[in-house]
């Protein structure tokens, strides 16, 4: 399907006005408007994606008070058209104001054919990514996670994964770094399961301190302990019909291990305090952002209970490692911020867009809310600036994520670091892996400033 890109041109010189036609080629359907009336009716019949606007408009031709108002009334009727602001060489004033208005750029007089024809398809282009980002948000990948917005096929694959087992009651861990969602998922799988409507449950067992966490947990008997003045329910009582949420399950004490172990395998519970066992029917989901394979070997985590809570494993990439999802993920949270500050219709710059496609983001969906949150607030126009965003100026590369060199450099990248941490850095067998010669292997390690020794990384 051919999408056909529109253009409208408002500018009150005939002259002027045949010059810009013949600035763009062919594929580009092109309508002119010589006063505010006729622009917007142009602007509802055509709905174009970018609008020129001289801001020099009859009755007032000297000035720039008719194209303000119309500036105003584009964005009100149309706030996602891309609109460029034509002025002349000693106007500068006008056009900083327009950008804050919610213009997407400008363009100075003389006439440059090469230079217009630039600026106009770098809108077209912003557009057109502004459009699919939207679709992608839209759609959300036919996942029906509430508050999951996914694009990366490593983020869709968990979805549908998490949609097939939130029927079952299976026991599930989900692993991840801070930041990237977990409890969100452990809400999906209540949501979707048959226990949505009984009670979700959730408790951090690294926030509460270790003599409290068992009472917490399991409840305790009146009189069981000093300042227990009446009988009360735990957590995982509280939860009987429901889930149990256990986040940060690998900081839970040793003692305590064994104790959750017995309910796991028994389903009953003994309160602090009490001797009589209660029953209690919960489906169990726990998550952690710690290596629970290397807290085993250290001692730290019983295997038995490991193996017990990671019937189904989900593992969540951070954001840096989700393929565009960062973006798709910045404009959701960017309309729904916008709605909340009473600041609809916000949209990012290309710098911005720029910025958030490079970034690493290490505090992943965490640090995106309170950076997008920030911007919501710090923007002077409608137009969301890299400084609004607070993110590093070495991080925003004038190329974008989309650059297919750059892709391709960082599959690569990650293909190379996998293979040689799954052979114990050994070249031979990482580069047999890959399919590549041993030579060519460590041409791309020296390339890509990868290390080759397992111990490199910690010295």
């Amino acid at each position: 399907m051919v999408v056909v890109k529109r253009l409208l041109i408002v500018e009150d010189d005939p002259g002027l006005q045949s010059q810009m036609r013949w600035c763009f080629s062919d594929d580009l359907e092109v309508a002119v408007a010589s006063d505010r009336e006729s622009a917007l009716t142009a602007l509802r019949r055509l709905e174009p994606e970018v609008v020129t606007l001289d801001l020099g408009l009859p009755p007032d031709p000297g000035g720039a008070t008719e194209g303000f108002h119309l500036l105003e009334e584009i964005l009100r009727l149309s706030p996602l058209t891309k609109i460029i602001v034509v002025t002349g060489r000693e106007d500068k004033e006008n056009a900083v104001r327009a950008i804050g208005m919610g213009a997407s750029d400008f363009y100075q007089k003389p006439l440059d054919a090469d230079i217009l024809a630039f600026v106009v398809n770098r809108a077209f282009r912003l557009a057109e990514l502004e459009r699919e980002n939207r679709d992608l948000s839209k759609h959300k990948n036919g996942t029906s996670i509430k508050g999951i917005v996914a694009a990366s096929p490593q983020m869709t694959t968990i979805c549908r994964t998490l949609e097939k087992i939130a029927p079952t009651d299976v026991t599930t861990l989900i692993t991840g770094e801070t930041g990237t969602g977990k409890e969100l998922l452990a809400r999906g799988l209540h949501d979707l399961s048959h226990r949505a409507e009984k009670p979700f449950a959730a408790i951090n067992c690294a926030a509460i301190p270790e003599n409290l966490l068992e009472s917490e947990l399991f409840g305790f008997e009146k009189g069981s302990f000093t300042g227990a003045t009446q009988s009360k329910k735990g957590k995982i009582e509280s939860a009987n019909g429901g889930t149990l949420f256990l986040d940060e399950i690998g900081d839970m004490p040793m003692a305590l291990q064994a104790k959750l172990l017995r309910f796991l395998q028994e389903r009953v519970i003994d309160r602090v305090g009490s001797v009589k066992p209660i029953p209690v029917d919960v489906r169990v989901v726990c998550a952690t952002h710690r290596d629970v394979r290397q807290l085993i070997g250290s001692g730290d985590f019983r295997e038995d209970l490991y193996y017990r809570i990671s019937e189904i494993t989900l593992d969540i990439p951070p954001l840096r490692e989700r393929d565009g999802d960062s973006l798709v993920i910045a404009q959701s949270l960017l309309k729904s911020l916008g709605k909340q500050m009473e600041r609809p219709n916000l949209t990012f710059t290309e710098d911005a867009v720029n910025a958030i496609t490079g970034y690493s983001w290490p505090g992943n969906v965490r640090e995106m809310i309170n950076k997008v949150k920030r911007a919501t607030i710090m923007a002077d126009g409608k137009r969301v600036t890299t400084a609004d965003l607070d993110l590093p100026a070495e991080q925003t590369p004038s190329d974008t994520q989309l650059n297919l060199r750059q892709v391709r450099e960082n599959a690569e990248r990650r293909a190379i670091t996998q293979a040689l941490r799954s052979c114990n850095f050994n070249m031979a067998q990482a580069s047999r892996l890959l399919g590549i010669t041993r030579p060519t292997l460590y041409n791309l390690t020296d390339k890509y400033k990868i290390e080759t020794s397992e111990f490199a990384g910690n010295a």
